[in-house]
């Protein structure tokens, strides 16, 4: 499917992920209805920015740091970063709508301030970032694709990472979570040619995760399945 068909600018962009799966609580559709709205970052999607005006993320966070978590999940590890670095504010991005749902359940429980999302496709929202507004990205166990006529669909490609590479600002920190030993691979090739340094200098910057990290559901499930966690740090380039 495509998620650019609602206005005649906008550019063909398959999107080859879930945008809904099994029916939403009750609950859970009240938190769509009375909450999303307030969380936004601003006009995104081509339908209401036709125009591509950037967001004014300084005033979006009062001046603070922006952060950015690409697919957000059920957005555990996104309420835990805004819980534990109130100092920063936090755009979390994801277009599977029942993961939407259950990040506003917990942003409810946890009570934070400091987060804004954007229920879809993250190429939209990198189109109104304005050049050098982010100061920290997380990509953590993205969607694998394992077949190799897939591996053009992840988000280590040249068609994600340089529209993140250009709203990163320079020195800014890249992290990317997967078990996926072939993820690891084209991470590792493509990343760099994007405009990063890996940071990596001994075994345990990759095999231990970072010091503030929240284990997410989809990294317990790998650890019950046998898989290896890595956890890969790079650096935007100045």
């Amino acid at each position: 499917m495509t998620t650019s068909n609602k206005h005649p600018d906008a550019p063909w962009r398959n999107f080859y992920g879930r945008i809904k799966g099994k029916s939403l609580k009750a609950s859970q559709e009240a938190y769509l209805d009375e909450d999303l709205a307030a969380l936004s970052p601003g006009a995104v999607d081509w339908d209401v920015n036709p125009d591509r005006l950037p967001l004014d993320v300084a005033a979006l966070f009062e001046g603070r740091p922006a952060w950015l978590e690409i697919g957000f999940g059920g957005g555990e590890h996104l309420v835990h970063q805004a819980s534990t670095h109130d100092d920063v504010g936090i755009i979390g991005c994801e277009p599977y709508i029942n993961g939407v749902a259950m990040l506003l359940g917990k942003i409810r429980r946890a009570g934070v301030r400091n987060l804004r999302v954007h229920p879809g496709d993250v190429r939209n929202l990198f189109d109104v970032l304005p050049d050098a507004s982010i100061d920290r990205a997380f990509l953590l166990y993205p969607d694998p694709w394992p077949k190799k006529r897939h591996h053009r669909r992840r988000f280590v490609t040249p068609d994600h990472l340089q529209p993140l590479a250009r709203v990163l600002r320079p020195g800014a920190i890249f992290r990317v979570a997967t078990d996926i030993p072939d993820y690891v691979r084209q991470t590792l090739v493509e990343v760099p040619k994007a405009g990063f340094e890996w940071l990596a200098e001994q075994p345990s910057d990759w095999r231990q995760p970072w010091d503030d990290w929240y284990s997410t559901r989809y990294e317990q499930k790998a650890l019950r399945e046998g898989r290896v966690p890595h956890y890969l740090t790079f650096r935007r380039n100045g």
